[in-house]
């Protein structure tokens, strides 16, 4: 590991550690825009959350990759370009997590701690998703995006970041963002006349 992927990996932890002390849930989706080429986030869905220090953190909810988890066989899916070789979990919890996890929505944590996944892949009932590599921007780096127009938000689902088939996602939510911005693009226009 990199001096730089250390620094991650403690920035991460860190970061998790802030936000999961009494902070509300705060997870939102993006929704690549068609015109965004970056090849890691063309045609993706990503839940992003953030702490209260604005560090921004996400995990692409439709991209599946063919390798399975060593130890349970679970299907892995590419989180992000960010630190590739690192497993995070997103994971549903009755209760908050001991170790470092930032806090999604109401039960639903993501997590590199090995403290919190080890649990999950002993017990199979419990709901979860593993992914290798993160998203992650700097402070005011997504706001700069999102204000080029490279992404639409919506608010986060957890039917939506535990979904079985992932294909056709990104194709449904945007649709459904061109739909909400359609509807109050015309009802502003509406207000104003």
């Amino acid at each position: 590991m990199s001096v730089r992927s250390a620094g991650l990996v403690f920035l991460f932890a860190a970061a998790a550690a802030a936000a999961q002390q009494d902070d509300p849930p705060n997870g939102i989706l993006l929704v690549a825009k068609p015109g965004l080429v970056d090849p890691n986030f063309r045609e993706t869905v990503v839940l992003v959350t953030q702490s209260r220090d604005s560090h921004t953190v996400g995990v692409i909810l439709n991209r599946p990759t063919p390798q399975k988890h060593e130890k349970t066989g679970e299907r892995l899916y590419f989180g992000g370009p960010v630190m590739r070789q690192a497993v995070l979990a997103l994971f549903r919890a009755e209760r908050t997590p001991e170790e470092a996890a930032f806090h999604v929505l109401r039960g639903v944590y993501l997590t590199m701690h090995p403290r919190n996944i080890e649990p999950l892949l002993e017990r199979r009932d419990r709901r979860y998703r593993l992914y290798h590599g993160f998203s992650g921007w700097a402070p005011g780096q997504l706001e700069a995006e999102i204000a080029r127009d490279g992404w639409y938000v919506l608010p986060a689902k957890e039917e939506l970041l535990f979904r079985e088939d992932t294909r056709g996602m990104w194709n449904e939510l945007l649709e459904k963002a061109r739909g909400e911005r359609a509807f109050f693009h015309g009802a502003a226009l509406m207000a104003n006349n």
